[in-house]
C-alpha cells in the first residue's frame, strides 16, 4: 500500500568540526597568610595590586561591559578569609595556628594567545598565586558556527534520504528544523570547553626557575538538530 498524503520521516542531524579557540580563562588564587585578618587582607590586597600591575603592561585591563573582547583583562571575582589550622597530633584536633588567610580569585581572560608565555612567567615567579582552572572557548559568534549547524542540517538529509530509499521513496518537502529537543526529544547539551594541562604546568612552574610553554587548545564545536521531511513514493507491503 501507499500513502498519498506522504510518509512523515523524523530525524537527528549531527556535526562536529575542530577549530581554534578565540580565548582561554585562567582561573587563580592569590592567598596571603597573616597573624591577624586585617594584615592578611592588606597583603591579598597587596599581591592583587602587583599582579595587575604586571598584566597591565602587557595591556591587561579590568573587565567591563566596554573591554569584554580586548586581548587581555582581569576581574577580582571572590574574596574570603580564613583561620587556619593545623592537626595536633597529641589530642587529634585541628587548632588554630594563629594565622588568618585571605584569599582573591581572579579571572584573567586571554585573546592575545602571543602574551601567553608572558602571562605565564607573571604567574610562576609569584608564589602566593596559584592556578585553579584553566579552559578554552569559542566566541558564540564565531563564524565556524555557522559551517557546522549547516552541516548538522545536510546530515539530517542525507539520512532523511536514505530512510525514504528504504522504502522505495524520496523526500518531498520539510516540516521542520530545530535544535535538538525542541522537537519532544531529549536536549542535547553542548559538548563543554575543553582542559588544558595549563594549570598543572604553570603551578610546577612557581618551583622552578623557568616559566612553562603554553599553547592553544583546539576546540570541538557541536551541532545537533532534530529534522522532520515529507517523503513521496512510499510503499509498504504486507508480508
Amino acid at each position: 500500500m501507499s500513502d498519498p498524503a506522504g510518509l512523515l520521516v523524523s530525524v537527528r542531524g549531527e556535526a562536529r568540526r575542530m577549530v581554534p579557540p578565540d580565548y582561554a580563562i585562567v582561573a587563580v588564587t592569590i592567598e596571603a597568610s597573616r597573624g591577624s585578618k586585617a594584615a592578611a587582607v592588606r597583603a591579598a590586597a597587596a599581591s592583587l595590586d602587583s599582579l595587575t600591575a604586571d598584566l597591565a603592561v602587557w595591556g591587561g585591563v579590568p573587565l567591563d561591559a566596554r573591554t569584554g573582547r580586548r586581548p587581555l583583562t582581569w576581574s577580582a571575582q571572590s574574596a574570603t578569609t580564613f583561620v587556619e589550622r593545623a592537626h595536633d597530633k597529641r589530642t587529634g584536633q585541628y587548632q588554630p595556628t594563629g594565622m588568618v588567610t585571605a584569599a582573591v580569585t581572579v579571572i584573567i581572560a586571554i585573546r592575545a594567545f602571543e602574551l601567553l608565555d608572558a602571562l605565564g612567567t607573571v604567574i610562576a615567579g609569584r608564589e602566593e598565586v596559584r592556578v585553579q582552572e584553566v579552559t578554552w572557548h569559542v566566541d558564540w559568534d564565531n563564524p565556524a558556527w555557522q559551517g557546522v549547524r549547516a552541516a548538522a542540517v545536510q546530515a539530517a538529509i542525507r539520512k532523511g534520504r536514505d530512510y525514504a530509499a528504504a522504502l522505495g521513496g524520496s523526500l518531498r518537502s520539510v516540516e521542520h528544523i530545530a535544535d535538538a529537543g525542541l522537537l519532544g526529544g531529549e536536549r542535547s547539551q553542548p559538548a563543554p570547553a575543553s582542559r588544558s594541562a595549563l594549570a598543572r604546568a604553570v603551578s610546577q612552574g612557581n618551583e622552578g626557575s623557568e616559566a612553562p610553554s603554553l599553547g592553544p587548545v583546539p576546540q570541538e564545536l557541536t551541532a545537533i538538530i532534530e529534522a522532520r521531511f515529507i517523503a513521496d513514493g512510499v510503499t509498504w507491503t504486507d508480508e
